[in-house]
């Protein structure tokens, strides 16, 4: 049950809105389903010898006016309290003296009518469809005060939670005041004319949250705004310094045939200038270049290489949200700004669910929660990396580290699901359950030609090799074991741990490395999770049809740890002496 409160200063033209024949869905069968005293004349319904529906609608408009008049100038301007209060397309159709019961708690609890006052103001509530009433209320008293209506839109939220649990309605996610605000009607209607897909509100909004992720300063995110081709005007103040920061898109102007200019903080309160220059000086996105140990080999491309750095990175991300640190909260916004890195360098495949990921993902950004020591230095120069990177190919190395990253994401998602659920933040709970979907779709669109190749692969061992993975799996995931006829469910996990131990590795001890990096519970499969974190590790290709063109190095490795272990696993020795090997780590704690 949606209510949406709107202030205003015509009593009789908004009535006469509410029995006319509706401008966008018609209106059927107007009439009044309460009112103030229960005897208010309805227009709708006037039971009198003679009724002449224009006129019992002046009586009603001068009835609900009457204490506005007598107050006079102390009345206030807009004197119209509007709201419309909606049922969900799932819900059943309320009765007329259930819409009753909504109307009179709701005008009760944003304290315009109060149970037992007599002087409370004067209401109506229409209703001209099955799923909604608007309730129209005149702000002067009977004792031709004011009514106290601070946070009336919190209030009647509140009310119309409790009255969706008592009346067995879809009970919606209680907000906490940190959502964006929503487009207004006559922006959805104006964008509908426009043929627009959506409000300009909410492509700015999603512009203006990419041009900030991993942007190493102010002047590159107001650089980013002008490429993506929006119309930017800052506000200095007399020293220069900026202040603040308006966007418009071009095209889009008000009657006067101006440009609708957008304040950052009027998208979203977390894209307001000062919260942006926060962030941005909170954890600058420097360009940092990491180890071959954490990005893979130096031949792969930048973009592998930046998804494998973030990989690493977003593991560390989702330990910190399990660790249930209020701090976490600085992490969130780092997820979100990966997020929106991988969305606009994504192959065409993944495009539109990795978009509508982040899209989810920025309700999950917010909240009240405030960390002290906020450092996503990290995480933002991973987002960096990855838009400097530019866009990812769909296929080979890079389309199988997208499935490396995405699959660590839905973890991460997940993982912020908790950390919101532990404090009560149901929207944005559920914001990240939402997101943790959409990046599993896109996760089997990236996955499944790496994912097959190594399954083809894994089917392809040698009998006895395969038997002797196989029971190292089932030691260390009992619970994962597969039957006899059906143990195809390990081929690409056992192809992984033959590469593995062809280049030197431990397959048992590999393994449970990667599984006490953290939890598996929520994986949807296991063994995809497994496979990623061991092709990491083990710095293998992502997609295994890149081992194929792995350089005489590669090689080399592999017999120098044939040689230490005087098992031969790998192709014949070199005669040159082996280099030492810095993939042989011990387990990480």
């Amino acid at each position: 049950m949606v209510p949406k409160i709107r202030r205003g200063s015509r009593t009789h033209g908004l009535l006469v809105y509410l029995y006319g024949p509706g401008k966008r869905d018609e209106h059927t069968d107007p009439h009044l389903v309460g009112s103030w005293d229960g005897f208010a004349p309805d227009p709708g319904r006037d039971t009198s010898p003679d009724p002449d529906p224009k006129v019992t609608l002046s009586r009603l408009a001068a009835a609900l006016d009457l204490r506005v008049k007598q107050a006079g100038t102390k009345a206030p301007t807009e004197h119209v309290w509007h709201c419309s209060v909606r049922t969900d397309p799932g819900d059943r159709t309320l009765t007329d003296a259930e819409w009753n019961t909504v109307a009179r708690r709701l005008v009760q609890a944003v304290n315009l009518a109060p149970d037992g006052d007599p002087d409370g103001c004067r209401w109506v509530a229409v209703r001209h469809a099955d799923d909604h009433i608007h309730i129209l209320a005149t702000m002067v008293r009977g004792d031709l005060r004011r009514p106290r209506m601070n946070y009336d839109f919190k209030k009647a939220q509140a009310e119309c939670r409790r009255i969706e649990q008592e009346m067995d309605l879809r009970q919606l996610m209680p907000g906490d005041g940190t959502g964006a605000k929503t487009p207004t009607s006559a922006e959805r209607f104006k964008a509908e004319r426009t043929g627009r897909p959506e409000t300009p509100r909410e492509t700015l909004r999603e512009a203006v949250r990419q041009a900030v992720a991993g942007a190493a300063g102010e002047a590159e995110f107001f650089t980013r705004l002008r490429e993506a081709g929006l119309r930017v005007k800052l506000r200095h103040a007399p020293s220069g310094d900026v202040l603040g920061y308006t966007v418009a898109l071009p095209g889009d102007r008000n009657r006067d045939r101006e440009p609708v200019w957008f304040a950052g903080s009027t998208l979203a309160p977390d894209l307001s200038y000062p919260k942006i220059q926060r962030r941005l000086a909170d954890g600058t996105a420097d360009a940092v270049t990491m180890p071959e140990a954490d990005t893979g080999r130096s031949d792969w491309s930048p973009p592998a290489r930046g998804r494998r750095t973030a990989t690493g990175i977003a593991e560390r991300a989702a330990i910190r949200l399990d660790s249930d640190d209020d701090d976490a909260a600085a992490q969130l916004v780092g997820v979100g700004e990966l997020l929106d890195a991988v969305a606009q360098t994504s192959p065409a495949a993944t495009c539109a669910e990795l978009g509508a990921a982040a899209r989810s993902f920025e309700r999950a950004t917010r909240s009240h929660v405030r960390a002290e020591r906020a450092d996503t230095r990290a995480i933002r120069s991973a987002a960096r990396g990855i838009i400097q990177a530019g866009g990812a190919l769909g296929r080979g190395e890079d389309g199988g580290t997208t499935a490396m990253l995405v699959s660590t994401l839905v973890l991460v998602a997940l993982a912020a699901a908790r950390w919101h659920s532990a404090r009560g933040h149901a929207q944005q709970a559920e914001a990240s359950r939402q997101t943790a979907e959409h990046l599993r779709a896109a996760y089997r669109q990236a996955a499944a030609a790496p994912m097959q190749a190594l399954r083809d692969q894994g089917r392809a061992l040698p009998e006895a090799q395969r038997r002797t993975y196989e029971t190292t799996i089932r030691a260390a995931l009992p619970e994962n074991s597969t039957r006899a006829d059906t143990n195809t469910k390990n081929d690409a996990l056992a192809a992984t741990l033959a590469q593995a131990e062809q280049v030197g590795h431990d397959p048992k001890a590999l393994l449970q490395e990667a599984i006490a990096m953290r939890e598996l519970d929520t994986a949807e499969d296991v063994n995809d999770v497994l496979v990623w974190r061991l092709r990491r590790l083990a710095q293998l290709p992502a997609h295994p049809g890149e081992a194929a063109r792995r350089p005489q190095a590669e090689t080399g490795r592999a017999e120098s740890a044939a040689n230490r272990t005087g098992v031969r696993t790998g192709p014949p020795a070199m005669t040159r002496p082996a280099a030492p090997d810095p993939y042989n780590r011990p387990p990480r704690r």
